[in-house]
């Protein structure tokens, strides 16, 4: 839901103001149900294109009593893992509900890249959005959304400070777990590797660090990485190094795939040397050798939540609160008490 001080589409009103005649005449034009004399015409379509008005097909949908269509508003790494599996659980809620999903893709944070996607967005007959809000992109296109268009963001975190309706996944309830975890298998600190946060504060890494700061454990430096495995292999070459790294969580799995990959490579022991953990759940981290201890977050779970609570929001309920699932540590193979 926007904020007091969002973007607000542009209305009729407006453009009857700037153009300097009444609202009805401004529909008659757009509509061209009635002949208008042309100067007229002319000044109203010359402010319909100043001010980058479009006919709100959303709220004439939403007046028919006919909103079967949804947007979703993503970044442009819908590939990714928890993209791609947030996208499936709302297009499966929403094929079940009867009502049909676009997808709008946000190709960057910049202002003007995140008003196309939401003029994009708003030119179909939308009866509301899901915004996935992982990153700064999908943050700024929920801002900029008419307040009168039921919204709901899916992302990560524990709350909404500004009121506005969301899925989430607590992501800090998860870095504390697998942290405490760690710590009660013996290990005296535990490393970091996080991905990049894209503007948004990381709650894998808010839960680490309050973990080991309630224990009265060291707090390493953060290292700091891209979400691929490549990235986390690079990281692994420089623990290799070092003596004093005995138990490492990665801020998703990839990286932590190329961690084990690494160390493997420079004779190390996983868990026996080095325990890693990673965040997120894939399929195939059960299947690695040795398989990995992970945060399962379940992505589909998310989008089916948001789609839920968007549908109701759509059928008029009032007082929605956003919905908090906790992800769920599963322990396997790649963790252990420090042998040194």
């Amino acid at each position: 839901m926007a904020s007091s001080n969002a973007y607000r589409a542009p209305v009729l009103a407006d453009v009857a103001k700037a153009a300097g005649v009444s609202v009805p005449t401004v529909s008659r034009v757009l509509n061209g149900t009635k002949n208008v004399a042309p100067e007229l015409a002319q000044r109203v379509h010359a402010a319909v294109k100043e001010l980058g008005y479009r006919p709100n097909s959303a709220a004439r949908s939403l007046r028919l009593s006919q909103p079967n269509l949804i947007s979703i508003i993503a970044e442009a790494t819908t590939s990714a893992y928890g993209y791609a599996n947030t996208l499936a659980g709302v297009e499966t809620a929403a094929q079940r509900a009867g009502m049909s999903v676009s997808i709008t893709i946000v190709a960057s944070d910049e202002d003007e890249s995140v008003m196309r996607a939401v003029d994009l967005a708003l030119s179909q007959p939308i009866g509301g959005a899901i915004v996935l809000e992982f990153r700064r992109a999908g943050i700024k296109a929920s801002k900029a959304l008419p307040e009168s268009l039921p919204v709901v963001a899916a992302g990560g975190g524990s709350e909404r400070v500004d009121g506005s309706l969301a899925a989430l996944i607590d992501e800090a309830a998860g870095g504390r777990q697998v942290t405490e975890y760690l710590l009660r298998q013996g290990h005296r600190t535990v490393h970091h590797i996080a991905g990049p946060t894209g503007g948004k504060t990381s709650g894998r890494t808010e839960g680490w660090r309050a973990a080991l700061e309630d224990a009265g454990a060291e707090v390493p430096e953060v290292m700091d990485s891209e979400w691929d495995a490549p990235s986390g292999y690079r990281w692994g070459e420089r623990i290799a190094g070092r003596d004093d790294v005995t138990a490492v969580f990665c801020g998703n799995d990839e990286i932590a795939l190329g961690v084990m990959r690494a160390l493997a490579d420079r004779g190390l022991d996983v868990p026996g040397d080095v325990s890693v953990a990673g965040f997120d759940g894939q399929p195939l981290v059960s299947l690695w050798r040795p398989s990995l201890t992970t945060v399962e977050q379940d992505f589909e779970d998310l989008g089916a939540r948001a789609f839920g609570l968007l549908s109701r929001q759509m059928q008029g309920e009032r007082d929605l609160v956003s919905s908090v699932v906790k992800p769920q540590l599963v322990v396997r193979e790649s963790t252990a008490r420090p042998r040194r």
